[in-house]
């Protein structure tokens, strides 16, 4: 189908205003989950026979390897982009799901959501996820994709298929986080690979690894030649105080 698809829509802003229901029944807005930590997006149906299921598998597998976990340094929302789904459903695909990844923190950090079908629009057009609904089939033609998002509800990153590699998830989290969560081995991670929009994965930026590979070298030469130094230092410093003139006898 022609409709099918993904277009990209990075540094697109998520409309605060959209009004859903979370997995209780209650009404949110996507603005209550925006400003304070980076989130994963994921849009499904959870009676989807084939394809949703494994991109909540694939993703609760990638969340499982990752040191960050899920309502500490980030959150996930996963909405269904079917109108007929209820709360009910969202409850129960929940509780399969946070079951599985089995963190603490997971039943505040991980979201279900189900709206009506101007919030799901809406939604699916500015995050450039386009599907159809096939009404001989009852079923929703659509591609497979998970997208990062910055604290403000910015698009940061999209990865296709149902398989996440954990580096590359930790090292989009990191950079939509504005470097507010990681280590310093991940800053310097980040600065040698870059994220590239066409693959949907992190690559190694060649002269960045060079420059830092020369920067690291210059750095351990200094640091010899200060310790060498040093040491001459002391040794010379010895022999003079050292040394001891024993006065001459005269007969």
């Amino acid at each position: 189908m022609k409709n099918v698809g993904i277009e990209q829509h990075l540094n697109e802003q998520m409309p605060p205003e959209l009004i859903f229901r979370d997995e209780n029944g209650n009404q949110v807005r996507l603005a209550d989950y925006f400003g304070r930590k980076p989130m994963i997006l994921n849009l499904v149906y959870y009676q989807c026979p084939m394809l949703c299921g494994e991109v909540l598998s694939g993703l609760e597998s990638a969340l499982r390897v990752l040191k960050f976990d899920v309502g500490n340094q980030f959150d996930v929302l996963t909405v269904s982009f079917d109108p007929r789904e209820t709360p009910a459903m969202a409850t129960a695909k929940k509780a399969e799901f946070v079951k599985r990844y089995g963190r603490p923190g997971a039943t505040q950090g991980w979201h279900f959501l189900t709206g009506p079908q101007q919030s799901i629009d809406a939604l699916t057009k500015t995050a450039g996820f386009q599907y159809e609904y096939d009404a001989n089939s009852g079923q929703f033609a659509h591609t497979t994709a998970i997208m990062v998002l910055t604290p403000e509800g910015r698009i940061a990153q999209y990865y296709y298929g149902v398989e996440y590699a954990p580096k590359d998830l930790r090292l989009g989290l990191i950079q939509a986080s504005q470097n507010k969560i990681g280590n310093l081995a991940d800053q310097v991670l980040l600065y040698c690979y870059h994220y590239d929009p066409a693959t949907g994965k992190y690559g190694a930026v060649v002269m960045r690894i060079l420059r830092l590979a020369g920067a690291a070298t210059i750095l351990t030469l200094g640091l010899f030649m200060i310790v060498m130094f040093r040491r001459g230092s002391s040794t010379g410093s010895t022999s003079r105080t050292g040394h001891v003139t024993r006065p001459r006898n005269y007969v």
